[in-house]
């Protein structure tokens, strides 16, 4: 569904990713683990065309992502939830929701998406009204997800959910993307929490200074021994 292809890619001058080549399969929970400033979510902003690489070719089913504008991401089924939420804070709740659904391809679905994202986030529907700036860590993470499923997703980009948010909250959030894979949508995210992502997760790639130095399945990486060292403190 998606594959990365020999990417180089930075900002200006600066290069943050060498050579990245990895690919996500239609159903698939894909994880990218990796430090701070290993190039997490630089992937993510070029799957999202918010940056172009200087080198390789990034592919979603048989699009050319490098070569497609960013506003035309969303049409071809890609929700990306960013890192630190990105809502609009003086928007309600149901508002940021809507925005989620303007394709129209989405906007044709968006009832059924609002009841279907309003029964997995019980907690938005009782503060649809409220606005969304003023709700809790956690309640925005949710706002933003559920924002991203009103697409109706083929491929979901998930950067850094956890962030911020305390423990408990972070096992909710986790638990809530889980659901969401199992619903069908195809899933890529990238995350600091390891171990609750590698216990999860199909498939994960380990990502060092730019560069992918290890993949395998979720739990096997859990008990490799150089990730215990590098990320678990093991």
């Amino acid at each position: 569904m998606l594959r990365l292809e020999h990417v180089d890619a930075g900002y200006g001058d600066v290069q943050v990713l060498w050579d990245v080549s990895f690919h996500v399969d239609k159903n698939e929970f894909v994880v990218l683990v990796g430090a701070n400033g290993a190039g997490k979510s630089t992937i993510m902003k070029a799957i999202s065309s918010l940056i172009q690489p200087t080198q390789g070719e990034i592919w979603f089913e048989d699009n050319r992502l490098d070569e497609v504008a960013p506003y035309r991401i969303s049409n071809l089924g890609i929700a990306h939830v960013p890192e630190g939420r990105q809502l609009f804070p003086e928007m309600t709740v149901l508002e940021n929701l809507i925005i989620g659904s303007l394709p129209a391809a989405a906007k044709a679905h968006r009832q059924e998406s609002l009841d279907w994202v309003m029964e997995l986030f019980p907690r938005l529907k009782e503060r649809r009204k409220q606005m969304a700036g003023t709700m809790s860590g956690g309640e925005q993470q949710m706002c933003a997800i559920a924002r991203g499923l009103m697409l109706r997703p083929k491929l979901m980009l998930f950067d850094e959910p956890s962030l911020g948010l305390s423990p408990l909250l972070t096992q909710d959030i986790f638990r809530l993307v889980r659901k969401i894979h199992q619903e069908g949508v195809t899933i890529l995210m990238v995350e600091q929490n390891v171990k609750q992502t590698l216990a999860i997760c199909d498939r994960a790639y380990v990502l060092e200074n730019g560069r992918i130095i290890m993949e395998g399945k979720g739990r096997e990486l859990l008990e490799n021994e150089e990730v215990k060292q590098a990320f678990l403190g093991i």
